[in-house]
């Protein structure tokens, strides 16, 4: 019994060592960040659309008498964001960096357009939408991709300068700074906030001392108590979020709701389209706080592939960051997952109300076509890192040279 025992063990063993050595493989593959980056963004993309059309169906019938309107906005948006992403894909990293400038420069003054009367749009009391025409846009969305590339072009410009501070700071920190001084003038604390997080995020890759980020932390905690003090709803929110129950029918009904639905969801969720939360009682069920939605019809099973996704596409993009020999593909593919990978971790810490409600989309799954398109394109510009890297571009065309070679002897066969 014993001999048959360890042959069980010795076989298990050799099985998980196996299974390891494939992993490792595939992960060693020299197009294996491409291929994870496409994978999880577009099912991420899947998700998020499934999950707004079932979102959305209660609230878009009272408002329109449509169930699908509200998706259909969002599928307009994507059918803008996909031709985009793909021309990220295959931008030349030298002309995305002379467009840097011109990047921060048009997100200073779409946010300074926000602070004039008759454009600025007042949303749940931030003054953070844009009013162009027909179209309502948040400039704040655009500014977070434009400024992560301004940065990573600063920050490679400077690459034989970071051993000084002086180049360390200036002139990101300023560029930020202005930048995030504009959103805090619409009082939207929450992207005050993901700004302070991905200039952290980028300053430490590019290796500040810690302790100016003791500093920055604590100028961060300083800067939401101050725009706290400035809105007593704002106030209610940082403070109700420990125990909403205890204020259910004030401050804490949004994530108390949240809650109600991830409990309801169980294992494997109630079914898509059977949410009970969405009918009225959740707030911003189809925008901020879709991921409880998500979590009551698709359940734990469903919330966690979503945030494993997440953190397929921070392993790849951090990956490709350690890998390239480029600074700014480097800072740019590090600051695009601290931004994305930030703003998530925000989201579903607000859903499980273990952060205070700031108003916070989730990526590629929430809707809106301002925070939409600049994550697509952001993503898309990462494929494009991860297949212009030497050995993948090398295997894609000997990929392309060998299918050429098979069709072309094929058609002139055909041809005599």
């Amino acid at each position: 019994m014993a001999t048959v025992s360890q042959e069980g063990d010795a076989s298990g063993l050799r099985v998980r060592e196996s299974v390891t050595a494939r992993v490792r493989a595939a992960l060693d593959h020299p197009l294996s960040s491409y291929y994870l980056l496409l994978g999880a963004s577009s099912l991420l993309l899947v998700i998020g659309l499934i999950m707004v059309t079932s979102s959305s169906s209660v609230f878009a019938y009272r408002t329109s008498g449509d169930s699908y309107s509200i998706v259909k906005r969002q599928l307009m948006w994507v059918v803008i964001a996909l031709p985009l992403a793909w021309g990220a894909t295959r931008v030349p990293v030298a002309l995305v960096r002379k467009v840097a400038w011109l990047g921060f420069f048009l997100a200073v003054a779409l946010l300074a357009l926000v602070r004039i009367p008759g454009l600025g749009v007042e949303v749940n009391g931030n003054t953070n939408w844009l009013a162009l025409g027909p179209v309502t846009m948040q400039p704040s969305e655009v500014a977070k991709f434009a400024l992560v590339i301004w940065a990573a072009h600063m920050f490679a410009k400077k690459e034989h300068l970071l051993h000084q501070t002086s180049h360390l700071l200036i002139p990101v920190v300023p560029g930020i700074g202005l930048v995030t001084g504009l959103v805090v003038l619409g009082h939207d604390l929450g992207t005050a906030l993901v700004f302070g997080g991905i200039l952290m995020a980028l300053l430490w890759v590019v290796g500040l001392d810690w302790r100016y980020f003791v500093f920055g932390f604590t100028g961060l905690v300083a800067l939401a108590f101050l725009a706290a003090s400035t809105s007593l709803e704002r106030k209610e929110r940082l403070t109700s979020f420990v125990d909403p129950l205890q204020h259910y029918h004030d401050n804490g009904w949004q994530p108390s709701h949240g809650l109600f639905a991830l409990a309801s969801g169980g294992w494997l969720g109630n079914g898509i389209g059977d949410s009970t939360q969405k009918w009225g009682d959740l707030p911003e069920a189809h925008t901020d706080f879709i991921f409880a939605v998500l979590g009551e019809e698709l359940g734990l099973v469903g919330t966690v592939l979503v945030v494993a996704l997440f953190g397929v596409i921070a392993f790849a993009g951090v990956r490709l960051a350690l890998q390239t020999e480029e600074p700014f593909v480097r800072y740019a593919s590090f600051g695009v997952v601290a931004w994305l990978l930030g703003q998530m971790i925000i989201n579903v810490g607000m859903v499980l109300a273990v952060l205070p409600v700031i108003g916070i989309p989730l990526p590629l799954i929430s809707y809106g076509g301002s925070a939409l398109v600049p994550s697509l394109v952001a993503l898309g510009l990462l494929v494009g890192f991860a297949r212009r890297e030497p050995e993948a571009a090398e295997l894609l065309e000997a990929r392309r040279t060998r299918t050429s070679g098979v069709s072309a002897p094929s058609t002139s066969s055909v041809t005599s």
